[in-house]
């Protein structure tokens, strides 16, 4: 798990080529330019940016064996102050669903947020029939808060998701 490099823009591309089938359910409408390398390769400067100011950090999850884009995972809409929060996000390739690589990636971002940039809380905003994601965070210690209705527009169509959170019990 790492950040991207220019040099990742073609493993990224190819990575969202192959699985946009099996994302498109859970993810925001796309305009074909974000299936270009041209896009990729902004989209990697604008991430870094955003990381650097830090916004955002997003880590691409690389298979162990060789070059490979197997999804990624951001810590978003980061607040400090005394918000002290974020928001979680994550994708993984169709091909490695159930084998514990989100579980893995969700966990060290966790450490990140909480023993690094000393965040107090991490929500993770969850449509009710993804039953895989919601199984990840509940095996990382997340809370269900309720559900928000209408809470974020996905593949064109403005869809309930269930609010869980993740409190740091070193800021409590």
């Amino acid at each position: 798990m790492r950040n991207a490099k220019i040099t990742d823009s073609h493993l990224i591309l190819s990575y969202f080529k192959k699985n946009w089938d099996f994302l498109k359910k859970w993810e925001i409408m796309r305009e074909d330019k974000f299936f270009t390398l041209e896009y990729q390769l902004l989209d990697i400067l604008r991430n870094d940016k955003l990381y650097r100011a830090g916004i955002c950090y997003r880590f691409w999850i690389f298979k162990k064996e060789g070059q490979k884009i197997i999804g990624s995972i951001a810590l978003n809409n980061i607040f400090h102050g005394n918000f002290l929060s974020c928001s979680l996000g994550y994708r993984l390739d169709k091909d490695e669903v159930n084998k514990g690589y989100t579980t893995e990636a969700v966990k060290r971002v966790i450490k990140l947020a909480f023993d690094e940039l000393g965040l107090h809380r991490i929500e993770a905003n969850i449509m009710p029939e993804n039953l895989p994601s919601m199984a990840v965070v509940i095996k990382c210690g997340f809370q269900n808060e309720g559900l928000a209705k209408k809470y974020l527009k996905i593949n064109g169509k403005w869809e309930d998701h269930v609010h869980m959170t993740l409190l740091n019990k070193n800021l409590e």
